[in-house]
């Protein structure tokens, strides 16, 4: 996500400040680029597995778990990159959030989200109109624009996009933390609450419960809460101690999902592979967290980071017309090799192209959208009516509005993304 990068040396950037009771605004903090390289580790991994590892593919109908065996012997767990995916997202949106009103902590997500979104949004609409393939037929399209299709019952325009509603309900949670406003207490409190709650919605099977608190994809948001609070304030036997029980209930849930539709991977085959995979991301993230991988500080990184969600965004529908293109042109591994290609160009063109200049268009106005909820509403005047108290050839104290109101420099919102933010997901797989 975008964001200032400072330079400073690797103590100079793990010193954090003592827990406190109150919510300070948080300070400038330098750009995680390790965080930029698991990104996009993250993405590639999901593109591989929806162009290699699973059953169905791009490839016409064919097998691409069998048509590039035995590499997808790998490939088939890269759909565990929207599990890192949803692990980063609680570390970095926990940070994005400390010390932001709702109003600048919306902001963020919006112009963070939205502008890469609307555009793979129009161009599945696109593919649809041009090719006949795909899911974009106009009914799909209009609520697929607002995000919020899955809760309306709505198919996602994309394979991909269920990760973004999972990313959603994560925000509505810890929009409860941002109301309230964010301290470590709350944050712990917030996370041991979660954890038990999931556990007992599981239990219960409740398909209320299940689907407000995500028991499935909690344990990666509670880790990635747990992972930034000890980066920010230094390892307790409690915060690992979270972090491990949602170690422990990742592994739980991730075994039955590996074998069931649409990952179809053979019981032989997920074990012990997946515990391996699982305890190899919270162990990397751990290492995050812990300032190990703190040497990781080349610039090209935070490039990487910006191409992971337009990247994850546009893979999986741009892939097929790519793939009827190319082949029977080219062989099967130079087809690939050529769509990836493709789609990191393309990413990068969005990234810059629209993601910048339309995240810098909204973010003004809805600052000034917000803004106007603490102005007073202006008494209402009616044309041809004289007020003596306000004559018009008399100087007046005006309306405050966003040009000649006053910004209170508490509530003055940020110009830039905290370092290290991303959507998740996202992934992560999705994001």
């Amino acid at each position: 996500m975008p964001s200032q990068n400072h330079q400073h040396s690797p103590d100079d950037r793990r010193q954090a400040p003592k827990p406190t009771t109150s919510a300070p605004q948080a300070p400038r903090q330098p750009r995680l680029r390790e965080l930029d390289l698991l990104r996009f580790l993250a993405a590639l991994a999901v593109l591989l597995y929806h162009y290699t590892g699973t059953k169905g593919g791009p490839w016409d109908d064919q097998n691409a778990r069998e048509l590039f065996a035995p590499i997808s012997l790998t490939t088939q767990f890269g759909y565990l990159g929207v599990e890192l995916f949803f692990l980063i997202s609680g570390f970095v949106i926990l940070m994005s959030a400390w010390g932001r009103t709702m109003a600048e902590f919306t902001i963020s997500r919006i112009t963070r989200l939205y502008p890469a979104y609307w555009l793979t949004v129009i161009l599945i609409a696109t593919l649809y109109l041009t090719t006949g393939q795909g899911r974009g037929r106009p009914e799909n399209i209009i609520p697929n624009l607002t995000m919020f299709q899955q809760g309306m019952g709505v198919q996602n325009a994309s394979g991909v996009f269920w990760t973004l509603w999972i990313e959603m309900h994560f925000y509505a949670l810890i929009a409860i933390l941002v109301l309230t406003g964010i301290t470590y207490q709350r944050c712990i409190t917030f996370m041991t609450t979660w954890t038990v709650l999931a556990v007992f919605a599981q239990e219960t099977g409740n398909d209320t419960l299940q689907k407000l608190l995500i028991p499935e994809y909690a344990p990666y948001f509670i880790a990635g809460m747990a992972l930034y609070l000890i980066h920010r304030f230094g390892p307790t036997l409690l915060l690992w101690g979270l972090t491990a029980f949602s170690w422990a209930t990742s592994i739980r849930h991730a075994i039955p999902m590996a074998t069931d539709t649409p990952y179809n991977i053979p019981q032989a085959n997920a074990w012990p592979a997946i515990p391996i995979i699982i305890t190899l991301i919270y162990a990397l993230m751990s290492l995050v967290a812990t300032g190990k991988l703190a040497r990781l500080n080349w610039r090209g990184l935070a490039t990487l980071g910006c191409l992971t969600y337009p990247t994850y965004l546009i893979h999986y529908e741009a892939a097929p017309p790519l793939a009827d293109l190319l082949h029977p042109t080219l062989p099967y591994w130079a087809a690939t090799l050529t769509i990836t290609a493709t789609v990191l160009t393309a990413a990068y063109l969005i990234h810059r192209l629209v993601e910048r200049p339309l995240a810098a268009w909204l973010k003004p106005r809805l600052r000034h959208s917000f803004n106007r909820l603490h102005v007073p509403e202006p008494a209402r005047h009616h044309p041809g009516t004289h007020h003596d108290d306000t004559p018009r050839d008399k100087p007046g104290n005006p309306t405050p509005t966003s040009e000649t109101q006053t910004q209170d420099p508490a509530s003055a919102p940020h110009d830039q993304e905290p370092h290290g933010s991303t959507p998740s997901a996202p992934i992560g797989s999705t994001i």
